[in-house]
């Protein structure tokens, strides 16, 4: 049983070095916002098609919209850190317990 609890522990540290990346894309896509950049420039559409569909649904699902501000990007950013404490923590902690 101990390939499983190993496995489930590299799961669980994958997942959560992704989830924290996805975090700072979200953040830079939050800032990207602030400051129009080019909408052709590469990079751009490249962050604008990882955020902006999660974003999207988050917006159908609940208002967002304060006034000029969408705070879709917090509750996203709230989402992935849920998801961190509780998923990650319960892969490691199930890993940890099959070694």
């Amino acid at each position: 049983m101990f390939v499983a609890g190993d496995f489930l522990g590299a799961v669980a540290y994958v997942l959560d070095k992704l989830l924290d990346l996805y975090m700072w894309v979200v953040i830079v896509r939050a800032l990207l916002s602030w400051v129009r950049p080019d909408p052709r420039n590469p990079i751009v559409r490249f962050i604008n098609g990882l955020v902006d569909p999660v974003a999207y649904r988050i917006s159908r699902i609940i208002p967002t919209r304060i006034g000029m501000v969408d705070i879709s990007p917090l509750i996203l950013i709230a989402l992935i850190w849920l998801a961190r404490s509780f998923v990650v923590a319960v892969l490691a902690d199930v890993g940890t317990r099959l070694r």
